[in-house]
């Protein structure tokens, strides 16, 4: 008995439904990058314009799109993000009117050692050569290849590299607060493992389905503190398998990393950003770009 319209065969349907499972898995995709493009700009945004709100007032620029010229200048001139540079104006009390330069009592600070990275010579003032290294060095000593480092700003993790993980790990975990390994390493000061995601009770429904589609069974965060002990990030490995745990030489190489990494990024906040600072105020006061800070 043929079959009637609406049974046919398994042969002449699966490719009509294949396509169909594809077009709504690259569409379901398409929309994921989307909302994060907008949690990014949602955060960020308010942030760039409070800053260009500043520099029009203090350099007397024509409008707000001259502010944002000269901060994304200065910050490429940097090499640094620009809402790293923004949320510095934002919060960094101004120069004197008149000042020839911003911070005229800064005190330098000597460049931390970096020999815990292993990476030979690296130029320091470069946040994603540096960031670079302290991520292989960590996926190294934890032997895997997928990973990613955050930075702290304004008490969210925020992510920052990143090395063998699918876009959508990337694009859910672009900001983190909730209660998931690395937040947890962050709150404790504290190295963090989780031998295994799909039973362990720290994640909710939603973040453990991200974490174990993207091909994680395991994870292991490491809180990048300073000398203060103050955190200034996290970075994590993820492992293809549920983990054992690590060695106690892999905990101190770990350990060091992160150590090396949060004095790290005290300097580069302490150095590069209020040289960043400076070079916009010098940028800001030549003819053409404003007419100098308000006496």
């Amino acid at each position: 008995m043929p079959p009637s319209s609406d049974e046919q065969p398994d042969g002449e349907r699966s490719p009509l439904l294949r396509d169909e499972t594809e077009q709504l898995r690259a569409t379901a995709e398409q929309l994921r990058a989307q909302v994060a493009e907008l949690e990014v700009q949602a955060r960020t945004r308010p942030r760039i314009a409070l800053a260009e709100g500043i520099l029009v007032e203090r350099y007397q620029l024509a409008d707000p799109q001259a502010a944002f010229a000269l901060l994304r200048r200065a910050s490429q001139r940097a090499n640094i993000k620009l809402h790293q540079l923004a949320a510095a104006v934002a919060r960094t009390p101004g120069p004197e009117p008149g000042a020839q330069t911003w911070l005229p009592r800064r005190t330098p600070y000597p460049v931390p050692s970096l020999a815990a990275l292993g990476a030979g010579t690296l130029d320091a003032a470069n946040q994603g050569e540096v960031l670079g290294a302290a991520l292989r060095r960590v996926l190294s000593v934890t032997e895997t290849d997928m990973g990613n480092v955050q930075l702290l700003e304004d008490d969210v993790l925020r992510l920052a590299k990143h090395a063998g993980l699918p876009r959508h790990f990337t694009d859910y975990f672009a900001f983190v607060e909730g209660n998931t390994a690395c937040s947890r390493a962050a709150s404790a000061s504290r190295q963090v493992t989780v031998k295994e995601v799909e039973s362990s009770p720290g994640f909710d429904d939603e973040t453990r389905r991200v974490i174990l589609t993207s091909g994680c069974r395991g994870v292991h965060s490491i809180p990048l503190l300073d000398d203060q002990n103050t955190v200034r990030g996290v970075i994590s490995s993820h492992h293809a398998r549920p983990l054992a745990g690590f060695t106690q030489a892999q905990l101190r190489a770990l350990g060091a990393t992160g150590r090396t990494m949060g004095s790290w990024i005290k300097w580069h906040q302490d150095t590069v950003l209020l040289d960043a600072l400076e070079d916009l105020h010098r940028l800001a006061r030549i003819p053409g770009q404003g007419a100098g800070p308000v006496a």
